[in-house]
C-alpha cells in the first residue's frame, strides 16, 4: 500500500487529512512531539480501518525529524507522500508573534527554524528516494498570511512566505521528474472563528484539497478560502 507521511500531524487537519488518504488505501504515519496524543490517533484511525503508526519527533530537533521519517519509510517500505503543516496547538518555547514593525531577528528566527528550516528537513529526508522511484507528492501547509499577510503575524508571516517561495520554485525544479510539490495556504480559521471573527471551516471541508493535489498534479498552489 502507498504510505502519508503527516509531519505535525494533530486531531484537526491532521487527522482529516489522514482519512482522506487513509480512506482512499493508504498507510499512515503520523508525526509529532507527543506520543500520546499521537498513539490516541492511531487508536481513532484503526478504529476506522486506517492502518497508522506513531513516530515521535521534534521539527525542531532536525535529527529527530528526519530519524522519525527514516523510522516511518522502515516500517511501511517508502513514503509516497509527505504533508507538512505543523501548528501548534500549545505554545512553543521561542515562538512569539509580532507586527511588521517589531519584527526583530531575535523573534523572526524561531518562526524560520519552525515554518520553513523544518520543511525543509522534511522533505530533504524523503525526496531522494522519490526521486529515484520518480514518483512522489510533497505538500506543505501554510495560513492564508502566507499570500496575502496579516499584521498581527509580522514574523510569522514572513516565514511562510519564504516556505511558499520555496515550494512553488521546487516544484518548477522537479518539473518531469515524476514528483510533484505544491503549497496550502488556509486562508481561513480551523474549526472555529479566530481573534477577528473571519471565516472558519472544518477540517472535513479542507481535506480533500490534498487529495486533489496529489492526484491531479496540476499546480504547485492552492488557496483554501471560505
Amino acid at each position: 500500500m502507498p504510505t502519508l507521511a503527516i509531519v505535525g500531524a494533530g486531531p484537526g487537519m491532521g487527522l482529516a487529512i489522514a482519512r482522506t488518504f487513509g480512506g482512499r488505501g493508504f498507510d499512515v504515519a503520523l508525526i509529532a512531539r507527543t506520543r500520546e496524543k499521537l498513539d490516541a490517533l492511531v487508536a481513532r484511525l484503526g478504529q476506522e480501518g486506517v492502518t497508522a503508526a506513531a513516530f515521535p519527533a521534534d521539527i525542531l530537533d532536525r535529527a529527530s525529524l528526519t530519524g522519525a521519517l527514516d523510522a516511518a519509510r522502515a516500517r511501511f517500505g517508502g513514503i509516497d507522500v509527505l504533508e507538512y503543516s505543523p501548528a501548534p496547538h500549545s505554545p512553543v518555547p521561542g515562538l512569539t508573534l509580532a507586527a511588521p514593525s517589531q519584527v526583530t531577528v531575535d523573534n523572526l528566527q524561531p518562526m524560520i527554524e519552525y515554518g520553513f528550516y523544518g520543511a525543509v528537513a522534511a522533505a530533504q529526508a524523503v525526496l531522494p528516494a522519490m526521486r529515484e522511484a520518480g514518483v512522489g507528492t510533497l505538500l506543505f501547509t501554510t495560513g492564508g498570511g502566507s499570500v496575502d499577510p496579516v499584521p498581527m503575524f509580522g514574523n510569522a508571516n514572513a516565514a511562510q512566505a519564504a516556505l511558499r517561495n520555496w515550494v512553488i520554485n521546487l516544484d518548477k525544479e522537479l518539473t518531469g521528474s515524476g514528483v510533484h510539490a505544491a503549497h496550502v495556504a488556509i486562508n481561513v480559521w480551523i474549526g472555529g472563528g479566530g481573534q477577528e471573527g473571519g471565516p472558519a471551516a472544518a477540517p472535513e471541508q479542507i481535506a480533500p484539497l490534498y487529495w486533489d493535489l496529489h492526484e491531479n498534479r496540476d499546480r504547485s498552489e492552492a488557496v483554501f478560502n471560505a
